[in-house]
């Protein structure tokens, strides 16, 4: 970085009680696994799941009764906090919460640096209190055909963004998850190319869609589903939404991911929800929300079309996949 990094002398935790400022609303197997064994065990189902312990009641039990823009109910707390995918803890799903349980999401820092005019270094209660979060509603699409609808509290990125001043020379976002194997056991497998790392287009990262979760179902976001803060990409697969972020970089080429890395051939950079392009070993087309039985028609970008689909004027979407 060539200029000295700000960050906050006191922190406002240490000043605001938590609940107050935070609930306001081949490389895998020669280095790892490969394409068939790996796939995207991210989306994959388990057939044994590890028995979790109980969770807090979410704060506004009134959410479970709301519904996304297209009409579809939100899914229940215990689904979204019991089915996680989470590879920094295990590759069982229902094992994620268990074994997040003493994750330590405070204080946490999130470091914003690279082709920027003001690189800044945020403890997350002071972001959560200068960008305001607002309730939103997305549905989270994954690749192995598995859906939620999720209340998150979150703020658009670009506001980020535009604080830190990018210069003309950043067209890339790059993102890093925490790297804590003492907490995260899932990162001891020497398998995978840890930490975690996922990349937004400039023009991606700005839409409003895109957003930096810090809350969940009226509450602070738990450990299991990214806390303590998380980008969401409504219109991309799941895994494209990293969790445990400490680190954004601007850069100005495309950045490596975790799974283009793992298998390129399998997971595109961009990974955008396109039912007419199928996974090399599975069909795209429909999906199963968790909760219900009968599978339904997956949508283009995951519904949100109007709001996305001017992004990708011009490109391939079968080559750009």
């Amino acid at each position: 970085m060539s200029e000295k990094m700000s960050s906050v002398a006191i922190r406002s935790s240490e000043i605001t009680p938590k609940q107050v400022y935070l609930s306001r609303r081949d490389f895998i197997k020669a280095a790892g696994v490969v394409a068939g064994s790996v796939a995207l065990a991210a989306c994959a189902p388990q057939a044994a799941q590890t028995a979790v312990q109980p969770l807090p009641t979410p704060q506004d039990t009134s959410i479970s009764t709301k519904k996304d823009e297209l009409g579809d109910p939100v899914n229940s707390f215990d689904d979204i906090t019991n089915y996680n995918n989470y590879y920094e803890f295990t590759e069982d799903k229902g094992g994620v919460a268990p074994l997040a349980a003493k994750f330590k999401t405070t204080p946490w820092d999130v470091e914003v640096y690279g082709l920027v005019n003001k690189p800044m270094k945020y403890a997350l209660e002071d972001l959560v209190k200068q960008f305001q979060p607002e309730d939103r509603i997305y549905r989270l699409r994954c690749v192995e055909a598995w859906s939620m609808v999720i209340p998150w509290t979150g703020f658009p990125l670009a506001k980020l963004l535009k604080e830190v001043e990018p210069t003309s020379a950043a067209k890339y976002v790059r993102f890093e998850t925490v790297t804590r194997p003492d907490e995260m056991p899932g990162q001891r497998n020497v398998l995978y190319p840890w930490p975690y790392q996922e990349g937004l287009r400039m023009d991606e990262a700005m839409n409003d869609l895109a957003i930096l979760a810090t809350g969940m179902y009226g509450g602070e976001l738990p450990a299991q589903n990214g806390g303590g803060m998380r980008l969401v990409v409504p219109w991309k697969y799941g895994f494209k939404s990293i969790k445990g972020v400490i680190k954004i970089e601007l850069v100005s080429e495309q950045p490596a991911t975790m799974w283009s890395t793992i298998n390129p051939g399998e997971y595109g950079f961009y990974s955008n929800v396109n039912p007419q392009v199928d996974h090399p070993r599975w069909s795209q087309a429909s999906e199963r929300r968790i909760g219900e039985l009968q599978r339904r028609d997956t949508l283009m970008f995951n519904g949100y079309a109007g709001q996305v689909a001017h992004l990708y004027d011009g490109m391939d979407l079968k080559v750009n996949y």
